[in-house]
């Protein structure tokens, strides 16, 4: 047969199987529905364990589908029903794809919140996302492909016929049917799916993805509704149990850091395990574990990271506020332009007289940080304009971390102490790519590139921790400051675990949920010259730094709303509450709230506890509602903004009119100027005399040429050349006096 009565045959065929309307709607339901199964069973840990839960999930794909696909019918014309049908396909099939992608470096789902506020978390995002991409993704998109073209070469023809109104209500109405049918099912294994908060992975598992998004949406609109109609009477039982939650400080430690310079590192991505790992026989962070075993250091070894979906900012949000971040979002892009907090930049400046700063090299955007930070009370944000952050200093997102510590002493020696600073490093994140140049240090073996990548990228950290150690105690920084340093969130995700099984000498087939949890352990460190240091081993998390923090600076948090207590305290609560309502004690780990679906690990054993008695459940579901009701409590503060309804004694809330972040150098030399004789600064306590020539680094970008440590930006200068020369002639005229040279002057 000719090649082309060949190619007229295959036409006619297909013309045929999809002649119609509803045969063209079945086949865009049925091959919906395939790459919904090739999601839930590739690329999402959904947890399902028995045929039950795989009868729902083969299912719950097709309800919502043929939902949308039904709305197609109510459009009378054909030829326009035919391609609002197919947008609706492509529409849904990047919403699946959106989501894996997504599911691949969180381990979570897309929530309208993160969509809406996808330009505040986009700015600065780098390549990561093609490298989340896997080969068999063409799989999600070869098809939207193949019929766009058979419907432009009308391969597909678009029949004429007109259906009655009837038709698309009885399609409707059966997809509404058969949605139920699947909420009785998953609500037979799964009670109260949709009244209780639970995992988000729980709503996809049984409803599919789209229903996830219509709940979600729905939650949304009515935390929304909520917060409009909120008074000072809803924050009674937040009072009630911040205040009957407070520890006392221990005397021992109360106090003992007072007076003292602050400073904040933020290892990304970092994970407990490495402290003291090896690959190939070499510390992976040997600096980091010469802090960690210091006589001046109290370091925690039972530390979790407490994030949820705002990830970074939720470490931050809990750092700054001791408050949990939310269930469906980042508080800093749903909620942080608008929300009145009580954090510590604010906390310290008005009761010790401290300056805050943050030096990130990302966009002051991502994460939406150069809005919120005015409303924590940080004077100073420094984020990648105030850099060299061209494409060989870059990468992923943002600076590299070498070059963000030595570039930032400029900025530093000239802040007024004492100074509350925080570095938020970059070069440890996903993808976790260095080349041979940045490091040599050897990858691991798994298999897994993320993984074998994890040990380099976390080794350049702990080198460029060590090089703005070194230059503290060159400064004369380091005898006058407490350095705090933590890790913000895990970096490798529960699929990167089963690799790194291999590693730990463990079989990944034997690898649970208890080690996930025991995975979330991050480091965290508080260590100063003179301070009585020791590992500690009271279980804590990030909820707890803010007052941990505050009482060695001997502040007083009682009339804070905080929901953390002092780790160091006697009264300390030992139970660590996760964002999707888990929790570890001291002696268990629970996983998956009240129900068939939950587990009880022994912490001793790592094996789940079978059998338990009457007595046994109750006690363990008195603390799931302990757990469940105190992240209600924060969710409750978080969305109704309810600190606008109180503020402690001694303290005002925060008016972000008040900071501007757009001339820094210039505020940093004008207030040295302004104060004279009175400035504070490093700078001016060494004879107005620079000390970035103390910083050494081996970092190849400074090599040969470090005017970088001394020189502002010059995109940067004029800027604020630009900025003063709007303001009055009086500012302008302080403004030139101070002077914006792109050196300190001397």
């Amino acid at each position: 047969m000719p090649l082309n009565t060949e190619r007229i045959t295959v036409m006619r065929k297909i013309q045929h199987w999809v002649g119609t309307r509803p045969r063209f709607t079945i086949l865009l339901l049925v091959l919906f529905w395939a790459k919904c199964m090739l999601a839930y069973t590739v690329d999402f840990s959904l947890g399902v364990d028995n045929p039950y839960d795989m009868v729902i999930l083969v299912i719950n794909p097709l309800a919502t589908t043929l939902f949308l696909f039904s709305l197609s019918y109510f459009i009378p014309h054909p030829k326009v029903a035919y391609w609002v049908l197919f947008g609706l396909y492509v529409a849904n099939t990047l919403l699946l794809y959106s989501n894996i992608i997504y599911y691949r470096q969180f381990t979570d789902f897309l929530t309208l919140s993160t969509i809406l506020n996808a330009s505040k978390v986009s700015a600065g995002l780098g390549g990561s996302t093609l490298k989340l991409m896997t080969l068999h993704d063409v799989l999600y998109w070869l098809d939207v492909i193949i019929i766009l073209l058979l419907l432009i070469r009308k391969a597909i023809p678009m029949n004429p016929k007109r259906y009655p109104s009837i038709n698309a209500w009885a399609c409707l109405t059966g997809s509404v049917f058969l949605f139920l049918f699947n909420l009785t099912l998953a609500d037979i294994s799964r009670p109260q799916l949709l009244t209780r908060t639970f995992d988000r992975n729980y709503i996809v598992k049984y409803l599919g993805i789209d229903s996830f998004m219509v709940y979600d949406a729905a939650k949304s609109a009515q935390n929304n509704q909520i917060r409009s109609q909120a008074d000072g009477s809803d924050l009674g039982n937040v009072l009630q149990y911040t205040r009957s939650h407070y520890a006392a400080p221990n005397p021992q430690y109360f106090g003992a850091a007072k007076g003292k310079n602050v400073i904040i590192i933020h290892l990304e991505s970092f994970e407990q395990f490495l402290i003291n790992y090896k690959v190939d026989g070499k510390e992976v962070t040997p600096f980091l574990n010469s802090l960690y075993r210091s006589s001046n250091t109290l370091a925690f070894d039972n530390f979790y990271h407490q994030v949820g979906l705002g990830r970074t900012s939720d470490a931050e949000n809990m750092l700054e506020n001791s408050v949990y971040g939310i269930s469906d979002g980042s508080v800093f892009t749903s909620l942080g332009s608008d929300n009145v907090f009580q954090a510590a930049p604010a906390i310290l400046q008005q009761s010790q007289g401290y300056t805050s700063a943050v030096f990130h090299g990302n966009a002051g955007s991502f994460w939406n940080r150069d809005s919120v930070y005015k409303n924590l009370g940080f004077q100073y944000f420094f984020d990648n304009k105030y850099f060299d952050t061209s494409a060989d200093n870059s990468i992923g997102y943002g600076l590299k971390d070498k070059l963000l510590f030595a570039e930032s002493t400029k900025y530093l020696e000239q802040l007024q102490q004492p100074f509350y600073a925080k570095y938020i490093t970059v070069t440890n994140h996903f993808p976790f790519t260095l080349t041979n140049t940045d490091s040599t240090f050897p990858k691991g073996d798994t298999g897994d590139i993320t993984v074998d990548n994890y040990f380099r990228t976390a080794n350049y950290l702990d080198q460029a921790v060590k090089e703005f150690f070194d230059y503290l105690k060159r400064s004369g920084l380091y005898e006058n400051t407490l350095v705090m340093i933590y890790g913000d969130h895990y970096g490798l995700s529960n699929t990167n675990n089963l690799s790194l099984a291999k590693m730990f000498g463990r079989d990944a087939s034997h690898w649970t949920a208890f080690d996930n949890a025991e995975m979330q352990k991050v480091p965290f460190m508080l260590t100063m010259p003179g301070l009585k240091g020791g590992l500690q081993h009271q279980y804590g998390g990030e909820i707890d730094v803010l007052p941990t923090l505050l009482h060695l600076l001997g502040v007083n948090t009682k009339p804070y709303v905080q929901f953390g207590t002092d780790l160091m305290s006697p009264q300390h609560d030992q139970t660590v509450i996760f964002r999707n309502n888990n929790f570890v004690t001291p002696n268990y780990t629970f996983v998956g709230g009240k129900g068939a679906d939950s587990t009880v690990y022994d912490n001793h054993t790592g094996l789940p506890l079978t059998d338990l008695t009457d007595a046994e459940k109750e006690t363990f579901n008195k603390l799931q509602d302990t757990v469940d009701n105190t992240l209600s409590l924060s969710d409750s503060l978080n969305t109704k903004n309810l600190l606008r309804f109180y503020t402690p004694a001694d303290f005002t809330p925060v008016d972000p009119k008040e900071f501007d972040y757009r001339a820094l150098w210039n505020k940093l030399q004008t207030t040295r100027d302004d104060k004279g004789t009175r400035s504070t600064s490093l700078y001016s306590a060494d004879g107005d005399q620079t000390t970035t020539g103390l910083y050494q680094t081996d970092a190849p970008e400074l090599q040969g040429d470090t005017s970088a440590l001394t020189t502002v930006p010059a995109d940067q200068l004029k800027r604020e050349k630009t900025i003063a020369a709007t303001e009055s002639s009086s500012s302008s005229s302080s403004s030139s006096n101070s002077g914006t040279g792109n050196q300190p002057s001397r």
